[in-house]
C-alpha cells in the first residue's frame, strides 16, 4: 500500500458500545447502540450512531411496488415493505446520465406517467433517509460503495472524484478504474484511493463485481415489498469510509470490537490497526467531552473563542447563520476586529454544519467588510474549511446585501432531529 501524504488535520475516533435491555409485553430484548464520534485535532467534527444495526438505511436495496404516480410532482410514491412509502423522482426512476467532469446531468425529458405505471415492481435504493413526515428518497441506479471505488453495476461509465484536483493524479486513476472494470459496468473512483496502488482498486472493483453477481440470483426469490440487500453495519462503514491516512488514533471500549477493527485494518494494510487502543468499562464519550458538545450543539447560540457568537437557525427550507464580534472589542482597528471575528467563525461554521448534520441552502450573515481583499480572505478559509467535508458542499459567494450562499447535501437526520422533538403543545413556536 502506497502511503498517502498525512493530511494538516490529524484525527482520532472514540468508538462506544452499549447493550440496551427493553422490556415490551411481558418479553424481554437485547440489542447493541453503537456510537462513534470523530475528532480533528481534538475537536468533535462528525458524531454517528446506530441501534441494532437498523437506524441506517441508505444504501439498503430494495424490491419496490409503485403505489401512486403524480404527474403534478413529477414523482411516484413506491412501497419498499417500511413504515413510510418512498419518494422516487422521475430523474432518480430512469438511467443516470453524465455529463463531463463526472456531474449528474439533471436534464431530465421524460414525464413520470411514461416511465412508471402504478403496480409496476422495482429493484430501488435508497439514496436519503426518510426525515420527520417525509419517506425516504429512492432511486433505481444502484451504486455499490467500496474502500477505493463506488461500483455503478446497471451504467458504463468511468468518473474520479472531484476531490482529487491533481490533473495526473486523475489521470492515474482514471485509467487504472479503466482496466479494472468489467464491460457495461461503471466505477466511480473515490477521495481514498489517492495515491493508492493499482492492484487494491482492482481487487476493491473485483470485490464489488463478485458482490453484484452473488446478488443477482436472490433478488427474483425476495417478495414484493422486501430487502435485498442492507448495508453494512456502523463499524464496517468507519472502516470503508472514515479511517483515512489522517486517522492516528482510535479508541473503543470493547475487546472485541477491537479486535474487529484490527483485523480489517490489517486487510487493507492501514497503519492505524496499531493504533487501536482498549479502555474498557469506561464511558468514553463522558471523558472525551462529547455530550457536553451535543448539549451545546443543540443550542442556537454558539459562542467563539474569541468572545465573538454565531446565531444558527433552521427553517422549513434554508439555514441561517448570524455572526456577531460578543465580547471580542479586538486590539488596533475596526477592521481588524470585523476580519479575525469573520475567519474564526467561518472555521467555526464548517464544523457546525458537520457536527448538526445541516444541509440545503445556507445564508451566512458574517461581520460588513470594507474590503474585496478581506471578503475574498474569509470565503477562501470557508471553502478551505468545508473542503474537509466529507458530504458535498459549495460556496457560491456573496450576494448584492452582503451575505455568503453555500449549499450542502442532505444526508441523514440532523442532530436536532435525533437528540430532541418538538413541543406537543405549541410545535415548537413557544417561548419563555
Amino acid at each position: 500500500m502506497k502511503n498517502q501524504t498525512t493530511g494538516p488535520r490529524l484525527k482520532e475516533i472514540v468508538l462506544q458500545t452499549k447493550t440496551q435491555i427493553q422490556i415490551k409485553n411481558n418479553s424481554q430484548t437485547q440489542s447493541q447502540k453503537v456510537r462513534a464520534a470523530v475528532f480533528e485535532e481534538g475537536e468533535l467534527v462528525e458524531l454517528f450512531e446506530e441501534e441494532g444495526g437498523s437506524s441506517h438505511m441508505v444504501g439498503n436495496i430494495y424490491k419496490g411496488r409503485v403505489e401512486n404516480v403524480l404527474p403534478g410532482m413529477q414523482a411516484a410514491f413506491v412501497d419498499i415493505g417500511v413504515d413510510k412509502n418512498a419518494f422516487l423522482y422521475v430523474g432518480d426512476a430512469i438511467p443516470s446520465r453524465f455529463e463531463e467532469d463526472d456531474k449528474v446531468s439533471s436534464v431530465v425529458q421524460e414525464r413520470i406517467e411514461n416511465v412508471l405505471k402504478p403496480r409496476q415492481e422495482l429493484l430501488v435504493q435508497i439514496t436519503k433517509e426518510p426525515v420527520g413526515t417525509k419517506g425516504a428518497r429512492i432511486s433505481v441506479n444502484i451504486t455499490l460503495p467500496g474502500r477505493y471505488v463506488v461500483l455503478l453495476p446497471q451504467v458504463s461509465y468511468i468518473g474520479v472524484s472531484r476531490k482529487v484536483q491533481d490533473h495526473r493524479e486523475r489521470t492515474r486513476l482514471r485509467d487504472l478504474a479503466a482496466a479494472s472494470k468489467p464491460e457495461g459496468m461503471g466505477v466511480i473512483v473515490r477521495t481514498l484511493a489517492e495515491g493508492i496502488d493499482g492492484d487494491e482498486i482492482a481487487e476493491d472493483i473485483t470485490q464489488l463485481v463478485a458482490f453484484w453477481q452473488a446478488l443477482q440470483p436472490k433478488i427474483p426469490h425476495v417478495s414484493v415489498p422486501g430487502l435485498v440487500h442492507k448495508d453494512v453495519d456502523l463499524i464496517s462503514r468507519l472502516v470503508r469510509d472514515w479511517i483515512d491516512q489522517d486517522v492516528e488514533k482510535i479508541t473503543v471500549d470493547q475487546e472485541e470490537v477491537g479486535q474487529v477493527i484490527r483485523k480489517a485494518l490489517r486487510e487493507i494494510e492501514h497503519p492505524a490497526a496499531k493504533q487501536v487502543h482498549v479502555v474498557p468499562g469506561e464511558d468514553l464519550f463522558a471523558k472525551y467531552g462529547v455530550e457536553d458538545e451535543i448539549r451545546k450543539t443543540l443550542r442556537s447560540k454558539v459562542w467563539l473563542k474569541s468572545g465573538g457568537y454565531l446565531v444558527i437557525q433552521q427553517t422549513e427550507a434554508l439555514i441561517v447563520i448570524d455572526v456577531n464580534t460578543g465580547k471580542y472589542v479586538g486590539q488596533r482597528s475596526l477592521e481588524e476586529t470585523v476580519v479575525h471575528t469573520n475567519l474564526e467563525a467561518a472555521r467555526e461554521i464548517a464544523r457546525q454544519l458537520r457536527l448538526r448534520n445541516l444541509g440545503g441552502i445556507i445564508i451566512i450573515d458574517f461581520i460588513d467588510m470594507t474590503t474585496e481583499e478581506a471578503q475574498k480572505q474569509v470565503i477562501e478559509v470557508l471553502e478551505t474549511a468545508c473542503a474537509r467535508d466529507k458530504t458535498k458542499s459549495q460556496v457560491l459567494g456573496l450576494t448584492q446585501l452582503g451575505l455568503v450562499e453555500m449549499t450542502r447535501k442532505k444526508v441523514g437526520q440532523t442532530l436536532a432531529v435525533r437528540y430532541t422533538s418538538l413541543c406537543p403543545t405549541c410545535d415548537g413556536s413557544g417561548r419563555v
